[in-house]
C-alpha cells in the first residue's frame, strides 16, 4: 500500500479505495468497522475501533483518506484507523493510482484479441466473434471480471479473457486434437455478458448486480446473445450451439453456476482454463504482502485454504503480456 509515514512513530496516511466496510459489534458491546482497503499496489485489512453513531461511515467503492498505524495480525499486515474522511474536491489525487486496474491498457488487450479473431480460417467463427465484439467491445474495455473475486479490477474482464486466450494457444500447441479456433472463440466470448450483469460504480468497479444479471446471470445472458447475433449474421445452428454450450458450461459444475456440465472437449478445456486463471489470480493476490515463510489469510473462494509463500519467486512479479 502506498501510505506515507507522517511522524517517527509509525503513523501513516493516504488515500484508499474502500472495497468493503462492515459495522460490527465487539464482545464488550462496542461497535467497530471492519474494512478492506486497496490501491493499485495491493490491499490491506483495516479496523476502526470504538465506532460511534454519527461518525464518518465509509461507503463501499468510495475513495477516502485514512490515518493510522500498520501492525501484524496472524502474520498479515493490518491497519488500525485512527482518523478517516471522505475525498474532498480540493484533494490533489490521481484516482488512477488508487483504483486497482489491469496491468495492461484495455485498447491493447482488445486489439490483441481482434488480431487473433481476424486470423481465423473458419469464416463462421470469425464472423460471429467479430459481430459480438462489435456490439460489446466498448463496454469490455474497462469492465471488471467480477464483483469481489478474481480480476475484480478496472479492465479485469479483458485481462482475464486475454490470459485464457493465451493459455488456449499453449494447450493447443500440445494437443492438436483440440479445435483451436473453436476453443479461442469460446474463451473470448465466455464472459462477454458480464458487461450487462454488473452495475459499475463511478470508481470503475462493480457496485452491484443488475436485475437481469441477478435473475439470469452472465452464462445464460451470453448464450442468449450468441443465439440472437448468430441468427442476425446467418451463422449455422450447429456453430452457434457449440459456442452457446461453452458459455453455459464454463463454470464446470451446477453448484458453481453452470447450466450444464461441459459435454465436448473444447468446452471441458475452456472450463479448466477459466478456473486455472481465476485461481492463479486469487492466490497471487492472497500472497501479496506475505513475507517468505508465511501464510496468507484463509481464502474462502479456494476451499478456505491459506497459502504458503515459499519465497522462490516474488508474489508481485507480473508477466508482461505485451
Amino acid at each position: 500500500m502506498n501510505f506515507k509515514e507522517i511522524d517517527g512513530n509509525g503513523t501513516v496516511e493516504g488515500f484508499v479505495l474502500v472495497k468493503h466496510c462492515d459495522k460490527k459489534t465487539a464482545k464488550n458491546g462496542s461497535h467497530y468497522l471492519d474494512l478492506s482497503l486497496a490501491d493499485k499496489s495491493g490491499e490491506i485489512v483495516a479496523k476502526m475501533w470504538d465506532f460511534r453513531e454519527g461518525n464518518f461511515l465509509p461507503e463501499n467503492n468510495s475513495i477516502i483518506k485514512v490515518r493510522g498505524v500498520i501492525s501484524s495480525y496472524n502474520g498479515t499486515p493490518q491497519l488500525r484507523i485512527d482518523r478517516a474522511r471522505a475525498l474532498w474536491d480540493s484533494d490533489a489525487v490521481d484516482v488512477s493510482e488508487i483504483i486497482p486496474s489491469a496491468d495492461y491498457d484495455g485498447n491493447f488487450m482488445f486489439e490483441e484479441i481482434l488480431e487473433k479473431v481476424n486470423a481465423f480460417t473458419n469464416e463462421e467463427l470469425k464472423t460471429l466473434v467479430n459481430a459480438v465484439l462489435d456490439e460489446y467491445g466498448d463496454k469490455m474495455l474497462e469492465c471488471p471480471a467480477a464483483f469481489k473475486l478474481h480480476h475484480a479490477i478496472r479492465g479485469g474482464l479483458l485481462m482475464h479473457t486475454l490470459s485464457i486466450v493465451r493459455l488456449c494457444e499453449c494447450v493447443c500447441s500440445i494437443y492438436p486434437v483440440i479445435d483451436k479456433e473453436l476453443l479461442i472463440s469460446g474463451a473470448i466470448l465466455h464472459d462477454v455478458c458480464k458487461t450487462d450483469e454488473f452495475n459499475i460504480a463511478p470508481s470503475g468497479l462493480v457496485d452491484s448486480y443488475t436485475t437481469e444479471g441477478t435473475l439470469l446471470g452472465h452464462l445464460v445472458m451470453g448464450a442468449m446473445a450468441i443465439d440472437r447475433i448468430a441468427k442476425e449474421n446467418n451463422i449455422s445452428k450447429d456453430t452457434a450451439m457449440l459456442i452457446e454450450h461453452m458459455l453455459l458450461s464454463h463454470h464446470g459444475e451446477p453448484e458453481f453456476g453452470a447450466a450444464v456440465r461441459p459435454l465436448f472437449l473444447e468446452a471441458e478445456v475452456l472450463s479448466a482454463l477459466d478456473s486455472l486463471d481465476a485461481n492463479i489470480y486469487e492466490i497471487e493476490n492472497a500472497l501479496a504482502g506475505v513475507e517468505p515463510g508465511g501464510f496468507s489469510q484463509r481464502q474462502w473462494a479456494l476451499n478456505d485454504r491459506k497459502f504458503y509463500n515459499h519465497g522462490r519467486k516474488a508474489p508481485d512479479t507480473k508477466v508482461n503480456l505485451e
